[in-house]
């Protein structure tokens, strides 16, 4: 595993306008990357707050037909957790306190020495671990 794909790369495919770029090297990268489980929950979420109707339905094949079946759901472990705890405490000092699932996300790609690939570096700026914008 090469990357670690946050929410808003995951979520790309089912937009209504969706960035060619990233649908780009989603797929040029896909099959070194991985999600974790706090994204895993944060898309799944998304979707069943939806009301029913063709759009979720199409959400909720795109989550069990490509997303579940092509990348690996690594865990928020021991490992992550503790990373984590060092970070906030870091963060908290320089008065910094970003959402706890975006550090388990950052958590659990610092400890597996991925890259972490959001649309969105600015939430993942303060952490200590390696970000790409696609």
């Amino acid at each position: 595993m090469k990357y670690l794909l946050d929410t808003s790369i995951v979520s790309e495919p089912n937009k209504t306008r969706a960035n060619g770029a990233r649908l780009e090297r989603l797929m040029r990268h896909g099959g070194v990357s991985a999600i974790c489980a706090p994204v895993w929950s944060e898309v799944l979420f998304g979707c069943e707050r939806m009301p029913r109707g063709k759009r979720r339905s199409e959400i909720e094949d795109y989550l069990t037909r490509v997303v579940r079946l092509l990348y690996p759901i690594l865990p928020y472990d021991e490992a992550a957790a503790s990373w984590h705890a060092s970070e906030r405490v870091r963060l908290e000092r320089r008065g910094k306190t970003p959402p706890f699932v975006d550090g388990q996300i950052a958590a659990i790609a610092a400890v597996r020495d991925l890259t972490l690939v959001t649309a969105n570096v600015e939430d993942f700026e303060a952490f200590d671990v390696r970000v790409e914008r696609w």
